[in-house]
C-alpha cells in the first residue's frame, strides 16, 4: 500500500522529511560558524544571534563602538551564503529616494518619447547594512523601516518587491549622540533583535592583531544558497511549541508592562513602558530557530530565555530612577526571567496537585 493511501506511513514519511530538514539546518549552521570563524575572531554570541534572526526572517539592530568588525561580519555572512550585499552610510542629508530608488525620465529610442524608468536603490539586495541609522532624519529612517516590514518599496503609484531573503542589519554608535535622530520605540519594535557588541578579550584581541596585519586572506566556502535559506526559514516556522512555553513567553512579555493590574512593584519602580505583542512573537520564533540549530524539533523555556535579552532590551523603557541606580534594561530582564520562571513552576505544581 502506498503512503498516499496509508495515513500512518504518510505521517512517518513527513516526520522523516522534517528530521532530515532539521539535520540539514544544524549541519549548515555548523558549516557557517566554521567559515565565519576564519574571518571573525570571538563574538560568538553576536554571530549566533545574527544567524537566529536570519533563519527567523527577522532584522537586527547592532549597537557597538566603531572598529568591532560589524561591516566585515555582515559581508562575510553574505559571502558564505552567496547573497548580494550592500552598505548604506546614513548621513543627515540622505533622502528616502537615495535608499529606495526613484523614477528617472529617459528617452525611448524606439518611439522618441520620454518615459519614466525606475532606477533601483541600494535597498534592492539580500543583505543590507544600514550603518549608523540614527544619523539620518526620521523621514529616511521611516522609508527603510517600512520596506523592512512590508518587504516591498512603493515609488509613485508602483510597488516593487524586494529580493528574498531580505535581511537588514542596522548599526548604532553608543558613544556619540549629538546631532543624531534616535529611533522612536515604535520603529525600534520593527527589529527582531537588539544585539550589543562588546570589546574582545585579551586573547581574542591578540589573535585579531596577528590575523589582520598579514598578507594572507582566508578562503571562504559556500555554505547555503538563497533558496536553501528560504526553505529553512519555513522549517523553523513548523517547529512545534508546547503550551507551557507559549505561556512562559506571554507571561514574560506581560511582566514588562508597569500599567498591568498585576504588575510587580519592581516593574512599576524601574519601567515606564513595556513590550508589545510583537516581542512575544519574536521570543517564540527565536526559540524555534535556536532549537532547530541545536538539532531539536521541540522548544523549551530555556530557548525562550536565551533570546529574551536581544528581543526585549530595546522594547522596554526604564525610569529615571532606574538610570540613576544603574538598573540597565538587561538587569531588569534578568530579574523578570527569574521571577517569571518561578511563577510558571509554581503554576505547574498547583496543577499537578490532586
Amino acid at each position: 500500500m502506498s503512503s498516499e493511501n496509508d495515513p500512518v506511513a504518510a505521517s512517518d514519511e513527513l516526520r522523516e522529511r522534517e528530521a532530515q530538514a532539521i539535520r540539514g539546518l544544524a549541519n549548515a549552521y555548523a558549516r557557517m560558524r566554521e567559515e565565519i570563524g576564519k574571518v571573525i575572531i570571538g563574538q560568538n554570541d553576536v554571530i549566533d544571534q545574527l544567524l537566529l534572526a536570519m533563519f527567523s526572517k527577522g532584522h537586527c539592530l547592532l549597537v557597538g563602538v566603531p572598529g568591532l568588525a560589524k561591516t566585515l561580519l555582515v559581508s562575510t555572512i553574505s559571502k558564505i551564503l552567496q547573497l548580494s550585499f550592500r552598505r548604506i552610510q546614513f548621513t543627515p542629508d540622505l533622502m528616502p529616494s537615495d535608499i529606495t530608488g526613484t523614477d528617472v525620465l529617459q528617452d525611448d529610442p524606439e518611439t522618441g518619447r520620454r518615459v519614466f524608468q525606475f532606477m533601483q536603490g541600494p535597498i534592492f539586495t539580500h543583505v543590507l547594512l544600514a550603518d549608523e541609522i540614527n544619523r539620518t532624519p526620521p523621514k529616511t529612517q521611516a522609508a527603510l523601516l517600512e520596506a523592512m516590514q512590508e518587504r516591498h518599496v512603493t515609488v509613485g503609484t508602483s510597488t516593487y518587491k524586494l529580493p528574498a531573503p531580505f535581511f537588514v542589519l542596522a548599526t548604532q554608535n553608543p558613544i556619540e549622540q549629538e546631532g543624531t535622530y534616535p529611533l522612536p520605540e515604535a520603529q525600534l519594535d520593527r527589529f527582531m533583535f537588539n544585539i550589543v557588541l562588546n570589546y574582545p578579550n585579551a586573547a581574542e584581541e591578540l589573535r585579531i592583531l596577528k590575523q589582520t596585519t598579514g598578507s594572507e586572506e582566508p578562503e571562504l566556502k559556500l555554505a547555503l544558497t538563497g533558496a536553501q535559506i528560504l526553505a529553512l526559514q519555513e522549517v523553523v516556522r513548523k517547529v512545534p511549541v508546547a503550551e507551557h512555553v507559549f505561556v512562559f513567553a506571554r507571561d514574560l512579555v506581560r511582566a514588562t508592562r508597569p500599567n498591568e493590574p498585576d504588575a510587580s512593584d519592581f516593574v512599576k519602580k524601574y519601567l515606564t513602558w513595556g513590550a508589545g505583542p510583537r516581542a512575544g512573537q519574536y521570543l517564540i520564533l527565536g526559540a524555534k530557530a535556536r532549537a532547530i540549530l541545536e538539532g531539536r524539533f521541540h522548544v523549551s523555556t530555556e530557548d525562550v530565555k536565551s533570546v529574551a535579552h536581544p528581543v526585549l532590551r530595546h522594547r522596554i523603557v526604564t525610569t529615571f530612577q532606574a538610570n540613576s541606580e544603574g538598573m540597565t534594561p538587561d538587569k531588569v530582564i534578568d530579574h523578570l526571567i527569574a521571577n517569571t520562571a518561578v511563577d510558571v513552576q509554581e503554576r505547574g505544581k498547583k496543577v499537578a496537585r490532586p
